[in-house]
């Protein structure tokens, strides 16, 4: 980051006036903060995201990851924020790809990003397109149940942010053990995949084959893809799985879990037989 450009700004006071049984008097709120970054690839613009600042660079990389424009961290030469006087707080990445990628430059122009090409099309046909580029996982992993009803308390005491807005998703990656291997948190589910995402790959420890996912909300089609896309074999939620998301992961061969909270779970997908040999039970807990 530029030393003239002022540390990211990710939450900030407002004024309110709350109401209790009558109306109270005027204090001041922290709320996250949500600003536009812009993506660009050779100085073109490819997408706009409206995301909490900070950990851009690492938002950016995974953004191209998980949206199938790189594969890995060979393909990506150099990211920076543009030095820009009329924007100080940094609201635009531009990177450059390595010249033995020209496919996805091609990509990149003319905006054939899975998560807006999906729209429209039937989920047969979206699946099938996303497993033209990512085939389904090689490397399977299988979380105890011990391991998993341990991650929501420790993705909460993680989150940072969180504590002063309560405005913010949070992702993160945990190892075999439970372990914490890297936190985001961001005003946007997708962004905060794509920063976990994009700082392992901007470490090189890309792809990220042995790595539980936990999300503090639901777990939509388009994050099961991104997760597919970084080669993770385990997507926990705290919140529901939509219809496409199960299919995605059964199909790709996935973990999905939802409903992870108050010492519960739904494993969606093919499921495993329970041990007393019989299913896990479908539906969700609300």
């Amino acid at each position: 980051m530029s030393p003239d450009r002022p540390a990211p700004l990710r939450q900030q006071p407002v004024a309110r006036r709350r109401h209790a049984g009558g109306w109270l008097a005027e204090d001041l709120d922290r709320v996250a903060v949500e600003e536009p970054l812009e993506i660009r690839i050779g100085g073109r613009p490819i997408a706009v995201t409206m995301r909490t600042p900070g950990d851009d660079l690492d938002l950016v990389a995974g953004f191209l990851a998980t949206e199938g424009i790189i594969d890995g961290p060979d393909d990506l030469v150099a990211l920076a924020h543009v030095d820009d006087p009329g924007d100080p707080r940094g609201n635009t990445v531009d990177c450059v790809l390595a010249a033995g990628v020209p496919l996805a430059r091609q990509r990149a122009a003319q905006r054939e990003l899975f998560a807006s090409s999906s729209c429209g099309i039937c989920g047969k046909a979206t699946i099938d397109r996303i497993f033209s580029h990512a085939p389904p996982l090689s490397r399977r992993m299988e979380p105890s149940p011990d391991l998993l009803l341990s991650l929501p308390g420790r993705l909460r005491a993680a989150q940072a942010v969180f504590d002063d807005t309560g405005g913010l998703h949070a992702a993160a990656l945990f190892d075999e053990n439970g372990d914490l291997d890297v936190l985001a948190e961001d005003i946007g589910r997708h962004n905060a995949v794509d920063k976990v995402v994009g700082h392992r790959l901007r470490a090189d420890r890309f792809p990220i084959d042995d790595r539980v996912l936990m999300l503090s909300g639901r777990a939509g089609f388009e994050i099961v893809q991104k997760a597919l896309l970084a080669r993770i074999p385990v997507v926990a939620a705290v919140g529901a799985p939509s219809s496409l998301a199960v299919q995605l992961a059964d199909a790709a061969g996935m973990v999905l879990v939802g409903f992870l909270r108050d010492g519960r779970f739904n494993r969606y997908g093919a499921l495993s037989p329970s041990p007393q040999g019989s299913p896990s039970a479908p539906g969700g807990l609300g």
